[in-house]
């Protein structure tokens, strides 16, 4: 079978971020240690079970065409970020900058495609973080939209 040049790689996107999100671990320059804890699926805060957590979404793609038959691809991506600790603000804080690292760190992100191809993104960008300010303290939710260009 062969591969499709502009065909959609949703999933194996959100796979390649939920691979590198897992090296959160409280080493290093990491904040935060999440464990095995990133989840390729949203979840609300009441069906979470584990803290810290990262679940991610692959949203809307826009296609925006080029000359000669190119095509750029834009996917938006929600990470969800889920804390529950005493100073849930100041622990969302640190596992927020901890996924901001991961993404600027790893721009562009390398993915695999249904075929095993390995292709490499242009580029990821932040597009928003928002909290809950600490409203369901001791829970945190956070989430940052991000748009993931291929």
């Amino acid at each position: 079978m062969a591969e499709r040049t502009y065909a959609t790689r949703r999933q194996s996107i959100i796979n390649a971020i939920v691979d590198k999100l897992k090296e959160i671990n409280g080493a290093g320059n990491y904040l935060t240690d999440l464990g095995e804890n990133v989840h390729p699926r949203l979840k609300f805060w009441d069906e979470v079970e584990e803290f810290p957590a990262l679940h991610l979404n692959a949203g809307s793609e826009s296609r925006e065409y080029q000359g000669g038959g190119y095509k750029d691809r834009f996917l938006s991506v929600t990470i969800r970020c889920y804390v529950n600790e005493e100073d849930a603000v100041d622990a969302l804080e640190m596992l927020l900058e901890d996924v901001e690292t991961v993404i600027e760190d790893n721009n562009p992100i390398v993915y695999t495609t249904g075929l095993g191809t390995s292709i490499s993104t242009i580029q990821t960008t932040i597009n928003s973080i928002d909290t809950d300010e600490g409203v369901l303290e001791p829970f945190g939710i956070g989430e940052i939209i991000a748009t993931v260009q291929y």
